[in-house]
């Protein structure tokens, strides 16, 4: 009798496009296990990740509002849960493997910095072999998750999670769906966020991309869903007038949005505290948790303290910059001695 997994499997290969890349013919994993009688390998793979300390710690890292208040802005965790929809969605329109997009949209932003892309540029440009958040996903799943042995996960999910940016497209049209698929929540979303903030409204929007590409959120995401499912054959594009439309919204965000004074205002500070956190812990490797010491010893200090700052959360990274530098007041210091 076959598995429950070989019965999937079989399925996927009865189904699914033949563009798709099948869990049966995966490229394998860094080290080779034993497969699962119920879970495909990508199947596992999503499972890994979901159930792994550096996806619950998403949760409390900044998108691009630093330390919001209010619980309507979006994290990492909730910008990642709407990636792996839009991804998982196009997937399915075009008989692709959704285990597989699904698994490395809920990955690729692991390696992810405390205060978004301000902790990215502090680490990448303080540190001698710079960081970018995607090497360091890499790193996540690799190396640092379960004490060291990484969570030892299948090519195309890697290869997905590595180049979910800028620079060569993945390997797989999952993985390029998932590239689409960030892209197209980012933008939308900090839309949102920036018009809960004040910072913008719907009607700031050009009303040339919004006749184009809809009205609202929702109508926009569509837009661009459709586009794609419409026009990927054996590439994951959007019709030519669309992706002109699109760029120019991103363009208009940079100018609105990502520069505007208000989400900078506490950049500064973010990139700061990164930074002489970083220098603290190259100066006194000895104050490392025990497993960044060790990788201090067999990749070097730089390394090390770029992992251990990388996988902060927001507030972690406040609280331990505020032990290291800022002063107690004296009842507090007193009432440690009682």
């Amino acid at each position: 009798m076959m598995s429950i997994r070989e019965n999937t499997c079989a399925r996927e290969k009865e189904i699914l496009s033949p563009y798709a890349a099948f869990a049966c013919e995966s490229k394998g994993r860094l080290r080779p296990e034993e497969e699962c009688p119920v879970r495909t390998a990508f199947q596992r793979d999503r499972d890994r990740i979901i159930h792994c300390s550096s996806f619950r710690r998403l949760k409390h890292k900044t998108q691009v509002f630093l330390s919001p208040e209010g619980d309507y802005y979006r994290t990492r965790l909730t910008h990642t849960l709407e990636v792996s929809q839009i991804a998982r969605t196009i997937a399915d329109a075009l008989m692709l493997n959704s285990d597989l997009t699904e698994a490395i949209a809920l990955g690729h932003d692991l390696g992810h910095t405390p205060f978004g892309h301000a902790g990215e540029r502090a680490l990448n440009g303080i540190c001698p072999a710079g960081f970018k958040h995607y090497t360091q996903s890499m790193r996540v799943v690799d190396v640092l998750e379960k004490d060291g042995k990484g969570l030892n996960l299948t090519f195309e999910v890697r290869n997905g999670i590595e180049r979910h940016t800028n620079g060569e497209q993945a390997a797989t049209l999952e993985g390029r769906i998932v590239r689409l698929a960030d892209r197209i929540a980012y933008i939308n979303h900090d839309i949102d966020d920036a018009t809960i903030a004040g910072i913008m409204c719907e009607e700031d929007i050009p009303l040339a991309i919004r006749n184009e590409l809809g009205h609202s959120k929702s109508k926009r995401i569509n837009t661009l869903v459709l586009s794609c499912i419409e026009n990927s054959v054996d590439d994951i594009i959007l019709d030519k007038g669309i992706q002109q439309v699109f760029d120019e919204l991103h363009s208009f965000m940079f100018e609105k949005v990502y520069t505007n004074p208000v989400c900078k205002s506490e950049e500064k500070k973010a990139v700061e505290m990164i930074q002489k956190l970083y220098l603290h812990y190259v100066e006194k490797p000895d104050e490392l948790p025990e497993q960044f010491k060790l990788i201090a010893e067999n990749d070097g200090i730089h390394t090390a303290a770029c992992d251990f700052i990388a996988g902060m959360t927001d507030r972690y990274a406040v609280r331990v910059f505020n032990e290291l530098y800022v002063p107690k007041a004296w009842s507090e210091i007193n009432d440690s001695f009682l």
